[in-house]
């Protein structure tokens, strides 16, 4: 039983990993549309793109939601270390269960149920840019809304079992 978990534990995060390395992408995508914009948009050109406008705040969108995922499976995510290096290990790993447990865990439900109707809605009406030039599939964007909450109740699943196992190793 233990080791079906520990190869549970191991795919999630290869997974998650992998699905993050996939969507790191999206960051030099990003700094090329953000400088393709500037660029149009200086003075030499004078050309505005909604179209490139869009596609920051989708790729933006994308990164965060997949990237919190990502962040926490490689511990990468922000801490209070100020206060946490005094803590023993079986300490920190508790800290970790109770917060993302208790306040992960409630705030991704909440946030997953009330994306639902929220993206059906987007989807049915095949919802686009209020812009006539905007990017279409708006609908598209939103659906990253649940896809990242559950990879991130995934994360914090394979995070709990981690700590869970470090209990007792020195």
């Amino acid at each position: 039983m233990i080791r079906r978990i520990i190869c549970w534990l191991e795919y999630i995060q290869r997974s998650i990993r992998w699905i993050g390395d996939l969507f790191a992408w999206t960051m030099p995508l990003l700094m090329i549309a953000i400088v393709t914009l500037v660029v149009l948009e200086s003075r030499v050109f004078k050309i505005g793109s909604i179209k490139l406008q869009e596609l920051q705040w989708h790729l933006y969108a994308m990164a965060v939601m997949i990237g919190l995922s990502y962040a926490l499976i490689s511990d990468s995510h922000i801490r209070v270390d100020a206060i946490q290096h005094r803590f023993s290990k079986n300490t920190k790993a508790t800290i970790d269960i109770l917060g993302i447990v208790f306040l992960l865990f409630p705030f991704l439900s909440f946030l997953f149920w009330h994306s639902l109707p929220y993206v059906e809605t987007s989807f049915v009406i095949q919802e686009r840019s209020n812009s006539p030039s905007g990017l279409p599939w708006r609908w598209l964007i939103k659906s990253f809304i649940p896809l990242g909450c559950c990879l991130l109740f995934l994360t914090g699943l394979s995070h709990v079992m981690r700590c869970i196992s470090a209990f007792g190793k020195k």
